[in-house]
């Protein structure tokens, strides 16, 4: 059954429903402060604030939605509150038309790909890089717009602008290691 928990079924408590979230998406839940933060340290930090804000949320879970859902609204919530933390006190958010490329690696193997990668969705906005990291955990648009309150059409659309975007950079910052 595990993130596809019916509405009719939610589990007797908030440990359980602790162990079911992390049991089942912690592996997601680490890719997506990995996506916020590039600092281990930092990372770490916010892992374990998303660990907690959801341990202290799960007391609230009504069964309304998934439990899969929930916890990625939760985990994301967090993830934004703490980016915009961060952002205030060192950088502003660049749009998605100016995202700057970092510079290529040497290496042959797709480890570089996936830091540059990591980088261009690390510089955008919260909600972009909210909607794009849901996204490559292939959830769907409906889905996306459950946890961020926007519509399924509005997230799709986003999704093939951020993907286009991200896309172009990506080609960019190669064609400079040619």
């Amino acid at each position: 059954m595990g993130g596809n928990r019916s509405i009719s079924a939610p589990p007797s408590n908030q440990e359980d429903l602790f162990a079911e979230a992390t049991t089942s998406f912690g592996h997601a839940l680490a890719r997506l402060a990995t996506a916020y933060e590039a600092n281990p340290d930092k990372r770490l930090d916010l892992s374990q604030e998303i660990s907690f804000q959801l341990w202290r949320m799960l007391a609230h879970f009504d069964g309304h939605c998934s439990l899969r859902t929930w916890t990625y609204r939760v985990a994301h919530n967090v993830a934004a509150s703490y980016i915009l933390r961060e952002r205030r006190s060192h950088s502003p958010f660049l749009s998605l038309d100016d995202l700057e490329i970092p510079a290529p690696e040497t290496a042959q193997s797709q480890e570089p790909d996936l830091r540059q990668l990591e980088s261009l969705i690390q510089q955008l906005r919260p909600l972009d890089r909210q909607i794009i990291v849901l996204y490559l955990e292939e959830i769907d648009a409906a889905s996306i717009g459950e946890i961020t309150g926007l519509s399924g059409p509005a997230v799709s659309m986003r999704i093939h602008r951020i993907k286009r975007i991200l896309a172009k950079r990506f080609q960019q910052g190669a064609s400079r290691n040619d």
